[in-house]
């Protein structure tokens, strides 16, 4: 159901810190890095359906990373990765994927910029997205946040990004985001913040719509062992058929060190919604992970997220629970192994499913 893109970011996300040597250095700074990923799943229920089919999935995903600026004010990387993936009972869902994304950060102290772009092509499930949907999806961006004194610090940005499905009943989609955040030193390590949000969401099916988000918040170090971010306020959306909403809105993401090996960490939101078949949505989203190093060479993860999707008529409650493990063989080679549960339950019984997802991969960086 989730391709090998899925496999590979949870191998980063249990990278156990260690780099290994480039394939070849280019010029001053840059550097080509080979990547590669083997990788097998077994699906219980590979349309998340609720009369589940399972499969066993083959993932192979060659690439190259290219990174440069190496101790530089401007550094970035180039990724592009190729997967191939082979369904043992149903080979006529076998797919050929292409990703690729850059990004680049500019920082002097004073001045810091961030650039990102990415193209995805993607097949694979959600909880509006039933029966390995085809889709691609174009992201751009671009960030920065000016020191005005002492004290105070400015920072904007822009995204966009456009979604193109290939089967019928999805909705293309286009959106721009601009978020611009006023920064005042509150400590040493705490700043308060004052925000908005400009969001301009247009589809092919449903309504377009346009949210502003009002808000104040803090970022920082909030006490030696908890640090974090957060904006709460007032949220509205407009539709362009008519109608508008009003919700409190937030976002927030928390790390707690329990020990100098294990941290937990936090994450919750309420925000609006436009779903893949162009309907409206109120989403309230709750998370909490533990990662923990238990040697050098073993990691481990735990994590719970809800999710709660208020269509207006009816609220849909999405539970997902993961166990993750890496054992990191050597600076070129990592282990990745998890187990993944999912639970959908609605009004709707006919769209309910339940998921039990087996993952092993080895993940190779020269």
């Amino acid at each position: 159901m989730k391709n090998i893109i899925r496999i590979s970011l949870l191998s980063a996300s249990l990278a156990a810190g260690s780099s290994a040597a480039p394939f070849m250095a280019i010029g001053d700074g840059a550097e080509l890095f080979l990547t590669g990923s083997l990788g097998i799943r077994s699906d219980d229920n590979i349309f998340l359906a609720k009369n589940a089919d399972s499969d066993l999935i083959f993932d192979i995903a060659p690439g190259v990373d290219i990174t440069f600026g190496k101790n530089a004010q401007l550094k970035g990387n180039l990724t592009l990765v190729d997967t191939w993936s082979n369904y043992s009972d149903n080979s006529k869902l076998n797919t050929n994927l292409f990703a690729g994304a850059f990004n680049s950060n500019y920082d002097d102290g004073k001045l810091k910029l961030g650039f990102t772009a990415s193209y995805t092509e993607l097949n694979q499930n959600s909880v509006d997205i039933r029966g390995l949907t085809r889709r691609d999806v174009f992201n751009v961006g671009g960030n920065t946040e000016v020191e005005m004194s002492q004290i105070t610090k400015i920072g904007a940005g822009v995204t966009f990004n456009h979604e193109n499905y290939k089967r019928k009943g999805y909705t293309d989609s286009d959106s721009l985001e601009v978020p611009l955040n006023f920064y005042y030193k509150w400590t040493e390590k705490t700043d308060l913040s004052v925000g908005y949000r400009y969001r301009d969401y247009r589809v092919d099916l449903g309504s377009d719509s346009t949210d502003h988000f009002f808000n104040v918040g803090a970022r920082g170090e909030f006490s030696p062992l908890l640090k974090g971010e957060f904006q709460i306020g007032l949220n509205t959306r407009k539709l362009d058929r008519g109608g508008d909403d009003t919700q409190l809105g937030f976002n927030g993401l928390f790390t707690y060190e329990i020990s100098p090996k294990t941290s937990l960490s936090a994450n919750i939101s309420n925000d609006f919604g436009t779903s893949s078949q162009g309907l409206q949505q109120q989403n309230f989203i709750l998370g909490a992970g533990i990662s923990t190093k238990l040697s050098e060479e073993w990691m481990m993860k735990f994590a719970l997220n809800y999710r709660a999707i208020d269509y207006g008529t009816r609220t849909d409650d999405f539970l997902e629970g993961v166990i993750a493990a890496s054992y990191t063989v050597s600076s070129n080679v990592k282990i990745v192994g998890g187990y993944t549960y999912r639970n959908y339950s609605s009004d709707l019984a006919n769209i309910e499913f339940k998921n039990n997802v087996f993952s092993v991969a080895a993940n190779f960086r020269y």
